[in-house]
């Protein structure tokens, strides 16, 4: 294999977007550690499955989008390996099939080493099948739910509710309402990198007929929205730091607040495609740099 096709698999990975499953698995730790329950092995293969999972789910996009004919030449973002023939469909098949493997196979050796009775064993064998099921159907198949506009509420399940929930139940084997506030805003995050996407396309995605959220709102709402789900989120993180945390710490997180600020700004008065293309890294990165300090401030608490 040629330093380009290696380059173009590492590219088709999108390694932009995987702080999305590193910041899920850290604040999920995080809480697990905040309530004296922390496991090291079981966080590494959470983060590892996480991690293959995301890079399943991005091959997949690419080769639903393929597929579909949705990935033309008005495509704004970065041009696919698969774009550019220097990956086939036939390859990205195998390489997609190989990554499910991999992340089945990651997520059975968690669940074997986390388990502690036959019902959990059952639960998250299901939800491991299903989150496998939802990467590849994102953008594959006769009705992926990615073009109905379910985008958004699958990535707040996967990246928030069950990626943080999921990692700190595994951990502490206990069940805590709490944990859904900052659960919920870890997935808010994650879903805005994906607003940020599909806002970039959203011209091509119209023309295409992938509905995602942001073409059903249209351009103007879809810039609300992305405001309102950096509002939310912060509101969530502050909600659980007032009531369940109480200590200076537990606000650490508000250091990156300046960044998320501008970003929204940004995002709010640039209505061309075309300068939203550098906004899906930064907004990755400051939704990895929230959870992280959020993460810290629950450690030093």
């Amino acid at each position: 294999m040629t330093k380009n096709a290696i380059k173009m698999w590492i590219d088709t990975a999108r390694p932009k977007t995987l702080p999305l499953a590193v910041a899920s698995i850290i604040t999920g730790a995080a809480l697990a550690a905040w309530s004296s329950q922390f496991n090291w092995i079981i966080t590494l293969l959470c983060l590892l499955t996480t991690i293959l999972l995301q890079i399943l789910s991005n091959f997949a996009n690419d080769y639903g989008d393929h597929q579909k004919g949705s990935d033309t030449v008005e495509r704004i973002g970065p041009l696919r390996g698969i774009q550019q023939g220097m990956i086939d469909a036939k390859q990205l098949r195998k390489g997609l099939i190989i990554v499910a493997i991999a992340s089945l196979c990651c997520g059975g050796l968690l669940i074997i080493i986390a388990y502690q009775n036959i019902a959990d064993l059952l639960a998250f064998t299901l939800l491991g099948v299903l989150a496998v099921v939802a990467a590849i159907t994102y953008t594959v198949g006769t009705k992926p739910y990615g073009y109905m506009g379910l985008g958004d509420l699958s990535v707040l399940l996967f990246f928030g509710i069950l990626g943080v929930g999921g990692t700190y139940y595994l951990q502490t084997q206990q069940l805590n309402f709490s944990i859904l506030l900052p659960a919920i805003a870890t997935g808010l995050l994650a879903s805005a990198v994906l607003n940020i996407n599909n806002l970039r396309d959203i011209e091509q995605d119209r023309k295409a007929g992938k509905n995602t959220l942001a073409v059903r709102l249209g351009p103007e709402n879809g810039r609300r929205y992305h405001c309102l789900l950096l509002i939310v989120s912060t509101l969530c993180y502050c909600i659980f730091a007032v009531i369940y945390v109480q200590t200076v710490t537990a606000f650490l997180f508000v250091l990156a607040l300046p960044w998320l600020i501008k970003h929204g700004v940004f995002v709010s008065k640039h209505k061309e495609p075309l300068a939203l293309r550098p906004m899906l890294a930064q907004m990755s990165l400051i939704a990895l740099l929230i959870n992280g300090l959020f993460s810290l401030g629950l450690l030093l608490s």
